[in-house]
């Protein structure tokens, strides 16, 4: 365990350690549409001219009045007309319209990120619902496929493992010193898609685009990062286009050494409480980093834990439907993997908080990977599939093993598509009266079943969520709008709560604390319809409750380092919210007064 670094809070509005500085409203001014000026936030920049128009920070397109234009050598520079940035998201709306598909309206908000990103953040702020599938899955799966073609300007850094021993210089040449959160991967197992190599950066732009959208932690805080240590995709390195490393993937002792490097490096420039944020690592090493890791830095995997705690927060939200506890279920699972074995853990953990037993928890929990059921005469399991291994005999038929284990809930998340087929799915209805389905593979075309397909053969039964998004569904006067496991739900909210306490690591706990919390906000409105999660367009606001919930319970375990503990903690929270209004570049003037000198 770390050292304790005790910062002294003397109230909400001081700098906190691990967390930006809140927002503070001074008496600026900011534009509307007849270039006038109105009270808003003050922000006089450094730059001038065609660099504020140029730095997607402080560009605010024709939102910029007349003044500001003046005063900061941009007059001339942009059209006579003057707007708010109500008539700017309009206008954006309009343009994603008319575009003919969900990669070239990702191009789009990619380029308006690039251009004005306060812009970018009250979009999706204001339309997350709408764009979520085309920031993040399941678009962007196949803009990561595509990443070599569309590469335009740098979002985050390219580190390679031959840059061994100088990755502290790599990290100096960001230009934002006080970075808080660095979300990074080697892009060896992307969504359900596989090795993408170097073009896995989607992933982590598309994770820090969500810190923001979902969680409003401030962009400047947020560094993407991709680790290229090679690839073992035949078809990149063979691929003209593919922009990483031609050459096998590194492994062994050279690949731990680099990613300690990196992270070493991180602590020491961005100082040792950032918060380093495992995205997207193969199975052979995400377990085995984390574990690494998990007690000597600020760090936690999406994959593992934040699919966990979305997951069970789905199971909890279940039980009111299902009208019982999570010990009276038996859970079987498709597929062996990080997220599953994750969503496994957090599940026995969930239960041993209700007195159940460990050894007796895991008894309650099946699991297949591509090799059959999990069971104690196979001598090839890992540490962490072996607690799950059962004294039965070997099995690779899911449907088999459904119907002799008869479980209350299947879980899939094992991208084989199509694997809960309609035979599964009528034996998990012959054998309860609300069975729990949950087709968590992502992308789309990874799901083991759709929507539609777990409500008809159920005959409308099926408490149902997935890992990426499926419509709306009517049948026999029944309406379904299925829930999304989605784990922009989760991790940014923990990551806004870890950094407003300082929290010096992130154990399994406030991942479950987490998924309790998430769970108590659905309403009766999202049950009726079988939605087991809150509706996407409000998660600012749900991010900000799990964010309270996690900052209690980091104080619980002793882990914040920010002291006193704040009195209103939702105040707290919310004075360090990041803000998409824009600023004012016109400072305040006054005129002396010097009439008792005269």
């Amino acid at each position: 365990m770390l050292a304790k670094s005790v910062t002294r809070f003397s109230g909400v509005g001081v700098a906190v350690s691990g967390m930006l500085r809140p927002r503070v409203q001074l008496s600026g001014f900011s534009s509307n549409s007849s270039g006038e000026a109105t009270p808003g936030p003050l922000s006089v920049p450094e730059k001038h001219g065609m660099d504020i128009i140029r730095d997607p920070s402080l560009n605010k397109g024709m939102a910029t009045t007349l003044k500001e234009r003046q005063s900061l050598g941009i007059h001339g520079l942009l059209p006579p007309n003057f707007t708010t940035q109500d008539a700017q998201v309009e206008r954006c709306m309009i343009h994603l319209a008319a575009k003919p598909n969900a990669l070239e309206k990702y191009i789009y908000l990619c380029s308006l990120q690039d251009r004005n990103e306060r812009l970018f953040f009250r979009l999706l702020k204001d339309h997350l619902e709408e764009l979520m599938p085309i920031i993040y899955t399941p678009t962007v799966g196949l803009a990561c496929q595509k990443y070599g073609v569309l590469f335009r300007r740098p979002r985050g850094l390219f580190i390679t493992i031959h840059d061994k021993g100088h990755i502290y210089d790599i990290l100096k040449n960001w230009p934002v010193k006080n970075v808080k959160a660095v979300c990074f991967t080697d892009g060896e197992r992307i969504l359900g898609l596989g090795d993408q190599g170097c073009q896995g950066m989607g992933i982590p732009v598309g994770k820090m685009a969500l810190y923001t959208g979902c969680a409003a932690i401030n962009p400047q805080y947020c560094l993407p990062v991709t680790l290229d240590v090679g690839t073992n995709n035949q078809a990149l390195l063979e691929d003209p286009m593919y922009i990483g490393l031609r050459h096998k993937r590194v492994t062994g002792d050279a690949y731990d050494e680099f990613i300690d490097e990196f992270i070493s490096a991180c602590k020491a420039r961005y100082g040792s409480s950032v918060l380093m944020h495992f995205e997207d690592f193969g199975n052979q090493h995400a377990f085995r980093l984390l574990s690494k890791y998990l007690d000597n830095t600020c760090c936690f995997n999406d994959d593992i834990q934040g699919t966990a705690s979305v997951a069970l927060a789905g199971i909890l939200g279940s039980l009111r439907i299902t009208n019982n506890k999570i010990s009276d279920h038996t859970f079987v699972f498709l597929g062996a993997g990080e997220a599953n074995l994750g969503i496994a853990e957090l599940i026995c953990l969930k239960m041993e908080k209700e007195g159940v037993p460990k050894a007796e928890a895991y008894k309650k929990i099946f699991m297949l990977d591509s090799r059959g059921l999990l069971v104690k005469s196979r001598t090839n399991l890992t540490k962490h599939k072996l607690p799950f291994a059962k004294d039965m005999p070997e099995c690779r038929n899911l449907e088999e093993v459904i119907k002799n284990v008869k479980p209350t809930a299947l879980i899939g998340a094992a991208a084989q598509p199509k694997t809960f087929t309609k035979e599964i799915i009528e034996e998990m209805t012959r054998n309860n009266e609300r069975p729990i389905i949950f087709a968590l593979s992502n992308p789309t075309s990874q799901a083991e079943c759709t929507a539609e397909e777990a409500y008809k053969w159920s005959n409308n039964k099926a408490v149902f969520a997935s890992g990426s998004p499926f419509p709306r569904y009517e049948q026999d006067g029944h309406i379904f709008e299925p829930g999304q496991g989605n784990n922009a739900y989760i991790f940014p909210a923990v990551a806004l709560g870890v950094m407003c306490c300082g929290s010096i690591n992130i154990p399994d706990e406030l991942f479950l604390q987490s998924a309790e919390a998430l769970s108590y906000l659905v309403s009766d409105k999202d049950l009726a319809v079988g939605r087991v999660y809150p509706r996407l367009s409000d998660i600012q606001e749900i991010s900000v409750k799990i964010a309270v919930s996690v900052i209690e319970r980091a104080y619980e375990l002793n882990l914040a380092t920010v002291y006193p503990k704040p009195e209103n903690l939702e105040q707290f929270v919310r004075d360090q919210l990041y803000s998409t209004d824009y600023p004012t570049f016109i400072p305040e003037t006054y005129e002396y007064d010097l009439s008792n000198y005269q």
